[in-house]
């Protein structure tokens, strides 16, 4: 028998000449993953030794080619494995992420960059998979944006910033669109919010190293296992906003010990957001709350009216606040705050920019190149704007900037017909999205890759969760003591 299926291999088909069944050979699934494996064996034996000569002694930067077979390995096995372990591990992977970064041609290059591409490769397969399950009213929202950053590379003067902008649209776009594809159920949605809650645990560890690390620094702001404050503060604004979901959400059942511990769990994360000392995200946060109990619980509102007296009794906190009660005034040697020298910086960059160049801008990530010219305190620096709407406007122009708020308008319409499906879940999500263009008009938000990971795979689950059209929404059953009811419409 074994003799036999191996000369099957050999012989032509009956009825089929020889270089027809040669043809049969070389198409035939089979030959081809044999092909492809043998090849990339062949490449990995060339390049190892000129790879490792490149790397030195750098233990981070030699571990960072077999992490990527190993990526590519898992990959193969089970996409949807490795992508829930990405989301696990991968808001604390900078520290060890940033070690394996090497130059290359301006650009730097590391097994982040692997994992991007990962990202995007897996949302294609999902397509490929199953292409009629493609979300196509919610991609085509994404489009003209992507064309426009596209374009934007193009006639960038800054092109080794820019592939890095590229490469991070493309990956929100594939999240977003992974997001659509992972969720087919109620119960398939809250496994994800499990999952990107879950991601939290690691990062609230390595808080408290980080506080031991720190604490006795006056300047002191929690960073966690990310590259800076901001970043940690707008995930843990989206975690808390989830967890608060999940807690008032009767489809999850919680037992009380469960209230409890989730309760204590985000009290934790109010505290690690306060020690970040990011005010936009406190404002997004409140902002969240707000806009939540003024749709379910009007309590809460008394709540947010004593949180800024309690948070007023941290010193830092409250100097962090009065900082902005100076510095208000530009003259000669004078010091600026933190919000006043950001508005002395977009003015620079919009009155520089030359009416010709209003619709379609200079290029991505521009600004930065261009900030030394224009902004007479640069000292030297490339400066980001710190809002995210100037940016877009000098960047990709007018026309950028619509195509971009363009993607959160069809997105949030998307999330109304949620309400159908689940209210308490459309109503946060859509207050989540609009804290998010509220802190794009102070930080660079759109260069956080991992915050934006995590929440664009989030909306993107809860927009394939919310029907297409809305329906009449049927009347609320009773919830459960600590949870609001949701609609008992069929699931999509």
């Amino acid at each position: 028998m074994k003799l036999a299926a191996m000369t099957a291999f050999a012989r032509p088909r009956a009825g089929r000449a020889w270089p027809g069944a040669v043809l049969d050979t070389i198409t035939s699934r089979g030959f081809l993953v044999s092909a492809a494996t043998l090849l990339l064996a062949l490449f990995l034996g060339v390049a190892t030794p000129i790879y490792v000569s490149l790397m030195g002694t750098s233990i981070p930067k030699l571990m960072a080619l077999p992490a990527v077979m190993v990526l590519g390995l898992l990959l193969l096995y089970d996409k949807r494995v490795l992508l829930i372990l990405i989301l696990l591990v991968r808001a604390v992977g900078d520290p060890i992420l940033e070690s394996t970064k090497i130059s290359l041609g301006g650009t730097q290059l590391g097994v982040g960059v692997g994992i991007n591409l990962v990202i995007i490769l897996i949302a294609a397969l999902f397509t490929l998979e199953r292409p009629k399950e493609f979300p196509r009213q919610l991609a085509t929202a994404w489009w003209p944006f992507m064309l426009i950053i596209m374009i934007g590379f193009v006639v960038t003067p800054n092109k080794a910033d820019g592939v890095r902008l590229v490469m991070a649209t493309l990956s929100y776009f594939a999240i977003f669109i992974i997001g659509t594809y992972m969720v087919r159920s109620r119960e398939d949605f809250k496994f994800a919010l499990k999952v990107v809650i879950s991601s939290s645990i690691l990062v609230s560890l390595y808080a408290f190293v980080d506080i031991g690390l720190h604490a006795r620094d006056s300047s002191f702001r929690l960073v966690s296992a990310f590259t800076h404050a901001n970043i940690l503060a707008f995930y843990l604004t989206l975690i808390i906003s989830l967890l608060l979901y999940v807690l008032k959400s009767p489809t999850f059942a919680l037992r009380q010990s469960q209230r409890l511990g989730l309760s204590a769990y985000l009290v934790l994360q109010l505290a690690l957001l306060l020690l970040t000392q990011t005010r936009s995200a406190w404002i997004a946060c409140g902002a969240i709350f707000a806009i939540y109990a003024i749709m379910f619980e009007r309590k809460y509102l008394l709540y947010l009216l004593l949180m800024p007296l309690v948070a007023a009794l941290i010193p830092s906190v409250r100097e962090r606040i009065l900082d902005l009660a100076g510095g208000n005034e530009v003259y000669t040697y004078a010091k600026l705050n933190s919000f006043a020298w950001r508005m002395v910086l977009w003015e620079a960059g919009l009155r520089w920019m030359a009416p010709s160049h209003y619709l379609f801008g200079y290029g991505v990530e521009a600004f930065r190149f261009h900030s030394q010219t224009f902004f007479t305190m640069a000292a030297g620096i490339d400066w980001s704007p710190h809002n995210l709407l100037v940016q877009l406007i000098f960047d990709i122009g007018v026309v950028g900037l619509c195509t971009y708020l363009f993607v959160f308008w069809r997105v949030i319409g998307r999330l109304k017909n949620l309400v159908t499906v689940d209210r308490l879940a459309a109503v946060l999500l859509i207050a989540t999205m609009i804290a998010h263009l509220i802190v794009s008009t102070s930080d660079n938000i759109y260069a956080y890759l991992i915050f934006n990971w995590y929440f664009w795979f989030t909306i993107g689950a809860a927009c394939s969760l919310a029907p297409l059209k809305a329906k009449v929404v049927k009347p609320f059953v009773a919830a459960p003591p600590g949870g609001y009811a949701v609609g008992h419409t069929a699931r999509h």
